[in-house]
């Protein structure tokens, strides 16, 4: 059994995903997905937060606010962090072309 050599993509990684070879798609896929994520989990975890607040005994407060207070702001910053950054690592790949 041989062993296989240890690799190591030219432009690091980040947790072990690569941060080189992104094309324009997958760049505004990741982007929208991380903003699309975020939303989500933030909500998520906005709703629990709030059903432990009303269950304790303060005043009720509506749960669709976790979506406008927490969720929607979230979602926009990550997406507004994400897509400069995908689109630096898109344009690093195409200028970095062999």
């Amino acid at each position: 059994m041989q062993d296989l050599p240890n690799q190591r993509p030219a432009g690091g990684t980040v947790l072990g995903f690569p941060l080189q070879g992104f094309g324009l798609f997958t760049s505004l896929l990741l982007a929208f997905a991380s903003a699309f994520f975020t939303f989500f989990a933030s909500t998520a975890v906005a709703i629990f937060a709030l059903l432990a607040w009303n269950l304790s005994g303060h005043r009720a407060l509506s749960y669709a606010d976790s979506y406008l207070y927490v969720g929607f702001p979230l979602s926009v910053l990550v997406l507004v962090v994400a897509l400069p950054l995908f689109a630096v690592l898109w344009i690093r790949a195409r200028v970095n072309r062999p």
